[in-house]
């Protein structure tokens, strides 16, 4: 399927909006679409969402900044028409691939309404794509605009439910307005909230970000993090235990332990045996994870960073160590941190921590 985007800009151009339909062109892509982004500013950034720039789109564009001084004093100025006509032809030809078209805030703000009133006429002709218009503000429902909005033609375009095209709105608070704005049926008003590309704001690395989608950790709440070697001083038994009893109450709830085995004493590989067999005894073979299955010879120093971005909370429940670095790391990456109450991390931790006994039982 062949899906447009529109917006007045596209990244680079910095925005809220611009921001999300970089995400996505990318989502889309991913789907298995091909995806282009029509705007009036903007650069490709990623080559599976090619930006193809027409000019009067772009709501900084010289003649449609005349255009709108005039509308703002309640006027249509002469040359509204034929400017209309002139983005219509436009937009006709770029679209004329496409099978859906996503429209960004275009018939709700009056940023151009010239190019409103283009799309609407587009949206009224047979074989045209489905139109999508998704709406993240609403000019007549925001107090800073009511100065330049008028009754009648062209602002009624930003308050009208357009025959035959789907809306979209970013939250409830917007579908209550839209409703009371256009007297659409709210079941006709779909919500779909902005998201978060977590991978790209959390830095995440590739590895990290296959094992996040392999073992489905983005949706764990709370991810907890210990980052320590397989070796039995670690006391991982209560790491495990303390997932089986924290997922009675919080159902999501997963841990990762992202080191390899010890590498100076053949005995780990038994207790890896017993970390693996416990797991199973205790249900929670798909909420423990222990990277020494998924990459034996342990995770690259930055994918464990990545990992201390991700967590919810870094717990460590050794019953001896001579100095503690992850009680350095958890610091740095400004996460809590439960660890069982040993002078060395006591030491490092002070006050910032939440001890316990490594005898200690959930619950």
């Amino acid at each position: 399927m062949y899906v447009g985007i529109m917006h007045y800009a596209a990244p680079p151009v910095v925005g809220g909006v611009e921001s999300v339909i970089s995400s996505h062109g990318r989502c889309i892509s991913n789907g298995g679409h091909t995806v282009r982004i029509f705007a009036g500013r903007g650069e490709t950034i990623d080559a599976r969402c090619p930006v193809e720039l027409i000019p009067l789109i772009d709501s900084r564009h010289p003649r449609v900044l005349n255009v709108k001084a005039v509308l703002d004093t309640g006027s249509i100025p002469e040359d509204f028409q034929s400017l209309v006509e002139q983005i219509q032809h436009e937009l006709e030809a770029a679209i004329a691939s496409v099978d859906i078209l996503i429209v960004h805030n275009i018939g709700s703000l009056n940023k151009n309404l010239a190019l409103t009133a283009a799309l609407y006429q587009i949206s009224q002709k047979p074989n045209m794509p489905r139109i999508i218009l998704w709406h993240h503000d609403l000019a007549w429902t925001t107090p800073r605009y009511q100065p330049e909005l008028f009754d009648g033609y062209p602002w009624d375009l930003l308050r009208t439910a357009w025959p035959g095209v789907t809306q979209v709105v970013v939250s409830d608070e917007r579908k209550k307005e839209y409703t009371a704005l256009t007297r659409l049926s709210p079941d006709l008003i779909q919500v779909i909230p902005a998201g978060i590309d977590l991978q790209t704001f959390l830095g995440l690395n590739m590895q990290v970000s296959s094992l996040c989608n392999q073992l489905d950790l983005y949706h764990a709440a709370p991810l907890l993090l210990t980052p320590v070697r397989i070796t039995k001083r670690k006391n991982l038994e209560l790491a495990i235990e303390t997932i089986a009893h924290l997922r009675e109450y919080l159902p999501a709830a997963q841990l990762v332990v992202t080191g390899p085995l010890g590498a100076h004493n053949p005995a780990n590989k038994e207790y890896m045996k017993k970390l693996v067999s416990l797991r199973r005894m205790l249900g929670v073979v798909d909420s423990v994870h222990l990277m020494a299955e998924q990459i034996p010879d342990g995770l690259e120093m930055e994918s464990v960073a990545g990992f201390y971005r991700l967590a919810d909370a870094i717990l460590l429940p050794s019953r001896e160590e001579g100095f503690g670095i992850p009680i350095l790391e958890a610091g740095i990456a400004m996460k809590p941190i439960f660890c069982t109450d040993l002078p060395p991390l006591r030491a490092l931790a002070g006050s910032w921590a939440k001890y316990f006994d490594p005898d200690d039982k959930p619950g």
